[in-house]
């Protein structure tokens, strides 16, 4: 009932009780007044729930305008929080723990075209900051019908607030890493490096992809979680000065090109590589073709007379030659219109110390032809010298041998001729030569000496690697290593010489020169082998491998060996001591 309802029946009640009298009691009177009072009091309720409820509209409102005030727009966000990245890659440290390669926050300019108000405009004030930016190229993006370009990769903190100075409608940034590299081409070509959306293309960067991380990057899988650490075998106090040491030969030489590699002949761990001419990962493209070859595992190459080395450890590993046998070295080999003769001929019997010594071709020729040729190709296969090596990093080449093997081949070959290896793997076979006669495959990650016996194959008898550290560390004394001595560390090693093959054809004016080396060579602990290629001079005046490749290895065992913690020794006068046989 409603309210004038009820106002009209209280009307009537008391007409009817006055016995028509038009004047109401003080009843009527008492209940027309609680029922106003309480419609007041409904009334003033409604009014204070609206108010209160507008109060709390305008104050959400109010408190979001704030918020958005406060955040910056999204088409224009700075680099944003870790969560907001694309997949991070792991850091990669060297032995250490330095940091070799790890990821850093940026941002990449885009454009979402249906919001561009002015292409010709927007071109023209991006060219300002960014004045090598393609015009054409950014105003086809922007015109096109796409919601979603790129413009420009991996902008500078600088590049960014500048554009964002500009106020381009329409242009925006979004948050990627990018991968930086601290040492720049220290370690390049073992590191490698990535491309523009983060994925390893080279090097141990694309090692870590093939194991798995790419795969699930494609599926989405990762994410911005930080990943346990990549450690390597390097160490890159002593990669900085094997780097340093073939940049400035290659310089001081006038070579086309150099290389190195220290490896601990007990592990088969590479402390350091490197390989000149070679590139900054940070900026990979300024090192397109020669500076991303590398040479010490991806370039094959006659490795010349250090060749020797591995014919004599054959000959007295088969047992057929021992170290008190001679030779005739009084007269050049003529075989199918070639004829064999030595650089420094003595015209006379040589005895097995003295073939090395004087890297007499004849006498290593001779050796070879007593073992024959399958038991030669036998023994180079058998040292890893003719198949492609195995190891992390991808980059690396298949050797090159005679599809037949005749006399001549396995002659020229026993003096390092014939056969093209990589010096990395030159390296892992001598190493095997004086470790006690175990071949151990090369690693770039850490690597206990247990662990590497298990990979380990027994190539030559012990006996022949005690021979072999003899004969190089009479060479070192007596021969052509004599500029690779450090006084103390008793430095072994073979040069090599080698005419260099341009064409298909040998130029008899240009050589690629090697040094194998090994140190403490009493005790060895780390092989050393150097390269130049084409060098024009040389310590001295020449540009053999005694006067460039050999003083190469001086330099890096000189200023590395103490880092490597080899001590040297010294006699009571203060003369560095010579190891006795």
């Amino acid at each position: 009932m409603s309210f004038l309802s009820r106002i009209m029946v209280l009307k009537s009640k008391a007409h009817f009780s006055a016995g028509g009298n038009n004047r109401p009691s003080d009843g009527v009177k008492v209940t027309i007044q609680g029922a106003r009072k309480k419609s007041a009091s409904q009334a003033k309720n409604r009014v204070a729930i609206v108010i209160a409820s507008f109060g709390i509209v305008y104050a959400v409102i109010g408190g979001r305008l704030v918020q958005y005030g406060m955040a910056q727009p999204e088409t224009v966000s700075s680099i944003g929080p870790a969560d907001s990245l694309m997949a991070s890659r792991p850091d990669i440290l060297d032995r250490n723990g330095e940091i070799l390669a790890t990821d850093i926050r940026t941002v990449s300019l885009y454009a979402e075209p249906h919001k561009i108000v002015d292409a010709d405009e927007a071109v023209e004030r991006l060219a300002t900051v960014l004045p090598d930016l393609n015009a054409r190229e950014i105003y086809n993006k922007l015109k096109s019908k796409s919601r979603f370009q790129w413009l420009r990769r991996q902008l500078t903190p600088k590049q960014q607030s500048e554009i964002l100075a500009l106020g381009i409608p329409g242009v925006g940034f979004r948050p990627e890493k990018r991968r930086f590299y601290p040492g720049g081409p220290t370690a390049a070509h073992i590191l490698g490096h990535v491309n523009i959306d983060n994925r390893g293309v080279a090097g141990m960067e694309r090692y870590i992809d093939g194991q798995g991380l790419a795969d699930l990057a494609a599926i989405g899988m990762t994410s911005d979680a930080k990943l346990e650490p990549v450690r390597l075998s390097i160490d890159v106090r002593v990669q900085n000065i094997v780097r340093d040491v073939i940049d400035a030969g290659m310089k001081n030489f006038q070579a086309i090109a150099a290389g190195a590699v220290v490896l601990d002949v007990h592990t088969g761990e590479v402390l350091a590589m490197a390989s000149v001419p070679d590139y900054d990962p940070n900026k990979p493209a300024e090192g397109a073709e020669e500076g991303w070859m590398n040479r010490m595992s991806n370039g094959t190459f006659e490795m010349g007379s250090t060749f020797k080395t591995f014919t004599i450890a054959m000959g007295l590993d088969s047992g057929k030659v021992t170290l008190n046998d001679s030779f005739d070295a009084s007269a050049p080999i003529r075989i199918g219109g070639f004829t064999i003769k030595d650089f420094h001929g003595k015209r006379r019997v040589l005895t097995v110390p003295e073939i090395f010594q004087y890297s007499s071709n004849i006498g290593t020729a001779k050796i070879a032809d007593l073992i024959g040729i399958p038991g030669h190709k036998e023994f180079l296969t058998r040292m890893g010298l003719l198949s492609k090596l195995p190891t992390e990093l991808p980059e690396v080449k298949t050797p090159t041998q005679p599809r037949e093997w005749k006399k001549i081949n396995s002659i020229t070959i026993s003096f390092g001729h014939g056969v093209s290896t990589t010096p990395l793997q030159t390296a892992v076979a001598g190493a095997a030569l004086v470790n006690g006669g175990k071949l151990i495959p090369p690693t770039f990650l850490p690597r206990t000496e247990e662990q590497a016996n298990e990979l380990a194959t027994a190539v030559v008898k012990k006996s022949t690697s005690d021979d072999m550290r003899f004969l190089l560390r009479w060479n070192g004394i007596a021969g052509s290593g004599k500029r690779a001595l450090v006084p103390g560390f008793n430095v072994g090693g073979k040069t090599g010489t080698a005419d260099k093959v341009v064409n298909g054809r040998y130029a008899h004016d240009l050589n690629f020169n090697a040094f194998l080396a090994a140190f403490p060579i009493d005790n060895p602990k780390y092989i050393v082998l150097t390269f130049i290629d084409a060098p024009k001079t040389g310590e001295g005046g020449g540009r053999t491998a005694g006067s460039n490749a050999a003083p190469m290895v001086r330099d890096i065992i000189s200023r590395s060996a103490p880092l490597l913690g080899v001590e040297p020794k010294f006699g009571e006068d203060g003369s560095a001591l010579l190891v006795s046989y």
